[in-house]
């Protein structure tokens, strides 16, 4: 056996066409993939940012609008006692909550109405123990809270009369 082994003869033409193969082969294929892509960029317009895009504006268009007028308004009249009484204090004295005499217990009533109408409402003005000032509504006037005073201590055996 021979220590040497035969393999063929490279010529310089074949070594020169192979290594102009390997280098020319993947730079036309990044050619052909530039290519392509920059087509397909060209099939999309760009947005221009000075025309504004309906369907934006549609999304973002305010749902209502607000319009501030002045109200005239003639001289305020207080509301009468029964309908202050509905509104806000039968909350707590309808049912006797945190303590307040139930409308119509003249027991529960006798002590307050012995302290007089003008101290009642004062109470109901300024808030006493748990109950808050104008009974948590800062809105009603003095003649209103008075009604409601008068109103619900008549009710339950005073013979008060509104302001």
């Amino acid at each position: 056996m021979s220590d040497k082994h035969d393999f063929p003869k490279t010529t310089v033409k074949q070594v020169v066409l192979a290594v102009l193969g390997g280098l020319i082969a993947p730079l036309l294929v990044i050619v052909m993939l530039v290519i392509m892509v920059m087509g397909i960029q060209e099939n999309h317009l760009p947005d221009d940012p000075q025309k504004p895009n309906a369907a934006v504006d549609a999304n973002i268009a305010p749902v209502a609008t607000v319009e501030v007028a002045a109200v005239e308004e003639g001289p305020h009249v207080d509301k009468p006692g029964e309908q202050v009484v509905t509104a806000v204090c039968s909350a707590c004295h309808a049912a006797g909550a945190l303590g307040a005499p139930k409308i119509g217990d003249s027991g529960a009533w006798a002590p307050r109405i012995s302290q007089g109408y003008e101290t009642l409402v004062q109470h109901a003005i300024k808030g006493i123990r748990s109950m808050p000032a104008r009974g948590g509504n800062p809105d009603l006037t003095d003649g209103e809270i008075a009604n409601a005073v008068a109103y619900m201590a008549n009710k339950s055996g005073a013979s008060f009369k509104a302001k």
